[in-house]
């Protein structure tokens, strides 16, 4: 009964992917965590994994319509998935085990993760709410800027932290791409859902091959759960230009709050 509730709301994520350009980790891994009884560190290289083969087709599919812009992909992209790779393939295995520990209280690593995941959560949903109308007010054809215009150092410093918390938590970091793609590469909105699908393609995929060679991988599990979320973001892809992305970025981050406080129930309280 549980893989079936999961394997439903792997459709769900791939929806969201495809409608907001990020947000399916968000739902992945505590469904993965919670609902299948995955530990925290195979379920954030799970959710790489089919994240990234989602946004993959997801991008596609937006790549066939010319709204993937590839020069700033690349410009964001780059710094990013260097970061995810030596995160998982470095960073995370060195994470000691416990993590934490003071006289009575012990924090183990797969716990550490969850929270920090649930603190991430909580800031995307801030963003997600706070901004998600501000995009939708957005001018949808913003006077373009060159590569010469941008500021490629801030492009560079954000990638490298957005590649960073991708890697520690297995989030594609869409939540936070957008946003950046945004206010930051001055594109119009859907050109940003669409080229932070590229990015996240990449970077999950990467970050994933650097968490192979560490853990055994159930594929009989993770193909059938990422075909149906791949059904998920065509289907996202799809009706993309009747939803309004802005609101609909408001709405899903007020569910992710409540996804994040429910996480950090279950690890301190319940």
């Amino acid at each position: 009964m549980e893989e079936v509730i999961g394997f439903l709301i792997a459709i769900l994520i791939g929806c969201i992917m495809g409608l907001l350009g990020g947000g399916g980790s968000v739902l992945a891994v505590p469904i993965f965590v919670y609902i299948l009884n995955i530990e925290a560190v195979i379920a954030t290289g799970y959710s790489l994994f089919v994240v990234g083969a989602a946004a993959l087709v997801g991008a596609y599919r937006y790549f066939q319509q010319g709204l993937v812009n590839l020069k700033i992909a690349l410009i964001f992209g780059a710094p990013s998935l260097v970061m995810v790779y030596l995160t998982r393939a470095h960073i995370v295995p060195a994470l000691p085990d416990p993590f934490f520990s003071l006289d009575y209280f012990i924090l183990t690593k797969n716990a550490a993760i969850v929270v920090f995941f649930a603190v991430v959560m909580l800031f995307s949903s801030t963003i997600m709410i706070r901004k998600g109308a501000k995009l939708q007010e957005q001018n949808p054809v913003p006077k373009a800027v060159s590569t010469k215009e941008l500021n490629i150092p801030i492009l560079i410093l954000n990638a490298t932290l957005v590649g960073l918390i991708a890697g520690l938590v297995g989030a594609g970091g869409g939540f936070l791409i957008v946003p950046s793609l945004v206010f930051l590469a001055r594109i119009p909105m859907k050109e940003a859902i669409a080229t932070s699908l590229c990015i996240i393609a990449i970077n999950s995929l990467l970050g994933f091959l650097g968490d192979w060679q560490n853990h055994d991988i159930d594929w009989t599990f993770l193909l059938p759960f990422t075909g149906f979320t791949i059904i998920g973001i065509l289907l996202g892809t799809h009706f993309c230009k009747y939803v309004p992305a802005g609101k609909l970025k408001k709405y899903f981050g007020y569910m992710v709050l409540l996804i994040a406080f429910f996480i950090i129930y279950r690890e301190f309280i319940y």
